[in-house]
């Protein structure tokens, strides 16, 4: 059925051609959501911890009691305006409450290192080695009521702290976040321990417990997207010496000729040995870092909870030299956005472009033997076929057999009154397309709907191949691996063996439209994504008439997302109730592009709009069913007016979209 549903795809547009006419008011309205038909928190195991600790067993990530766990998450963070990372203690029980709604079991506690009253450091001091009493108090009953609901965190240590005069650092006012010089210079280091011993000691009052010593604390990360790398160039002259002197002193142990750092453009032009000597270097300083920072946490404070080192955050070039360190820890890590706001290319289809997806990008930092998690990735705001972004990541992650994914960012609003609009990039909390998706997506990753890959392509790296791979060109992206297919992920698992051992073998596939997995649950080919497994089913592209087993789609609507997921644990075809999310693409009221449409001019305001999907779905297949109806709901999740009635015809049962207004529905099948 897969192979027939993308064969019925006619040509496909490169791009879709818009009518911001048919936008329409549609708000998310989080703090009026009591209760809803889409409610998926029965997905959360509540409370968080209940079942010890979480472990690494067999290259994923368990509960106490061994039994596997996927993360489905999002980060709280406080970017555009009127948001706040840390809700105020009377708002924590409905936002924790919220996230659970939607199926999210992990929240990863991102730049807490901020000064007050955004993070947690005390911004009335002349340093920054203390905690504002206020916010630690609200971060520790946030996480209290995240755990009753099943909710655990990641703890993120060192991401945006800055620096005071009275913590002793040179040039404090003029490195920012230190990124790079916080791996090598011992008085940033120094801080770096004393801020974990501070948090990870810290005894919760509402948990009754240190964080070290807190089941619900599923992992803990050193870093945020920090490494050193060929042609690093400090931000003042003070580092750049103090690097300098280390390396040299790194060659004199070693008999090597004394040799200035390479900067910046150097590196294309030098030669191969001066080259992979200063690589050698920085992945011997980076490991020695990671190495002692994870002791640490392990011996001197008694973490628990796995460790992980920092994301492969820089798809530009190979992450291999920085690899060899992180995947020592216990947990390998990755970040990629589709077309982050400071990409070249914007706004344009994920699905016109497979070999450069996410899912590609993002499959090539998973080792055997090790979790993968995904602890940043979206589709920033504005994009017309964000709505791409969900179902992809949810339903390839599954195939990969990733262990987290985490949406950046849900921004919680301090004021009840706040304007509904998406204010910044990022920010999926009032998007009334990605918020609704969390929905369908986490009971697609959660749950396990797609199958894990039938075979995993374990490919090997000689140490040259690692040295020589950062000086690989750009169009190597995003494997840098020279006669690695990228297509293969599409097909089969993806996982690192070695990076220690011989030559990485050819690896051939067919070359075929659609890329089809080897499960035959997902196809790909330009323009359309499929997914047909038992209980999810998507179409996600430039859909028209296409089908699944159980779903046939009649659109009009030029891009769209179809999701069609079981809301008990039936197949689709026997289930009782079905959550449907129909989406397009969302806006700002008041925004518009360029002539181009690769750029807004005005980013716009509240309301957001939708432009809804419309046309037909019919559901097939069906077994034993007397009558089907679906129930629109609203951005609070409920319902909206009466239950739309089902048409009974020989193809099954179809089902008017677009009327009233939504990009979700609960369909009910009578038996």
């Amino acid at each position: 059925m897969l192979f027939r549903s993308l064969l019925l795809l006619s040509a496909v547009p490169a791009l879709a051609q818009w009518d911001d006419s048919l936008l329409k008011p549609f708000v998310m309205d989080h703090r009026a959501a009591a209760s809803s038909p889409a409610d998926v928190s029965f997905l959360l195991d509540a409370p968080a911890g209940k079942h010890g600790f979480i472990l690494v067993q067999n290259g994923h990530l368990v509960r106490g009691d061994g039994k596997r766990i996927r993360f489905w998450g999002v980060h709280l963070t406080d970017w555009s305006r009127g948001s706040v990372m840390l809700p105020p203690k009377q708002d924590a029980p409905m936002w924790a409450a919220i996230l659970a709604r939607f199926g999210v079991n992990c929240v990863r506690l991102h730049f807490l290192d901020l000064a007050s009253p955004r993070g947690i450091i005390d911004s009335s001091r002349n340093d920054s080695r203390a905690f504002d009493p206020q916010q630690l108090n609200r971060l520790d009953f946030l996480v209290a009521e995240l755990k009753k609901r099943g909710i655990y965190v990641d703890l993120n240590l060192n991401v945006g702290r800055s620096y005071k005069a009275g913590d002793g650092i040179t040039d404090f006012d003029k490195i920012r976040w230190g990124k790079g010089l916080v791996l090598f210079d011992p008085r940033l280091i120094e801080l770096q321990k004393e801020y974990a011993r501070q948090i990870l000691t810290h005894f919760n009052p509402y948990t009754k417990s240190e964080y070290r010593n807190e089941p619900a604390v599923a992992i803990v990360e050193i870093l945020n997207e920090n490494g050193l790398y060929l042609g690093f160039r400090a931000p003042t002259p003070y580092y750049d010496e103090e690097l300098t002197r280390i390396y040299h002193d790194w060659l004199r142990r070693r008999n090597l000729p004394i040799l200035p750092r390479l900067q910046g453009g150097e590196v294309a032009s030098a030669p191969r040995e001066r080259v992979v000597t200063e690589m050698a270097f920085y992945m011997e300083m980076e490991s020695n870092f990671y190495q002692d920072m994870a002791a640490f946490l392990r011996n001197d404070l008694g973490v628990k909870a796995p460790i992980t080192g920092t994301a492969d955050h820089s798809h530009s070039s190979s992450s291999y030299p920085m690899l060899t360190s992180l995947s020592k820890l216990d947990i390998v890590d990755g970040h990629v956005y589709w077309q982050h706001p400071g990409s070249k290319v914007m706004n344009t289809p994920m699905v016109d472009d497979p070999l450069n997806s996410t899912v590609v990008q993002l499959s090539r930092t998973a080792f055997a033997g090790k979790p993968y998690t995904v602890s940043e990735t979206n589709h920033p705001f504005p994009n017309d076929y964000a709505a791409e972004g969900i179902p992809i990541i949810a339903a390839y992650g599954g195939f990969q057999d990733w262990d987290a994914i985490f949406l950046y960012t849900f921004e919680p609003k301090r004021d009840p009154a706040w304007k509904p609009y998406v204010g910044d990039p990022f920010d999926i909390s009032l998007d009334p397309v990605r918020m609704t998706q969390m929905a369908t997506g986490a009971l697609t990753f959660l749950r396990g709907d797609v199958s894990s890959a039938r075979r995993t392509i374990e490919r090997t790296y000689s140490k040259d191949q690692v040295l020589d791979s950062r000086r690989l060109r750009a169009s190597g992206q995003p494997y840098f691996t020279p006669g690695f297919p990228p297509a293969l992920p599409l097909i089969h698992g993806s996982r690192i063996k070695s990076l220690d051992g011989p030559p990485t073998a050819k690896f051939d596939v067919p070359d075929s439209t659609p890329i089809v997995s080897d499960t035959n649950e997902l196809g790909w080919r330009k323009g359309l994504v499929t997914i047909d497994s038992d209980r999810t089913q998507s179409l996600v592209g430039f859909i028209k008439v296409n089908a699944t087993r159980n779903l046939s789609a009649d659109i009009k609507t030029p891009f769209a997302a179809l999701t069609l997921t079981s809301l008990d644990s039936n197949p689709i075809q026997r289930s009782g109730r079905l959550l449907l999310s129909a989406a397009s693409r969302a806006a700002n009221t008041g925004m518009t592009w360029n002539d181009a449409r690769d750029r807004v001019t005005n980013q716009g305001g509240p309301p957001t709009l939708i432009e809804p999907v419309t046309g037909s779905i019919t559901l097939r297949n069906l077994q034993r069913a007397k009558a089907v109806s679906a129930t629109a709901l609203d951005g609070a999740g409920r319902p909206i007016g009466d239950p739309i009635q089902a048409r009974k015809s020989r193809g099954g049962w179809t089902l008017p979209l677009g009327t009233p207004i939504t990009t979700w529905y609960v369909i009910a099948v009578q038996r």
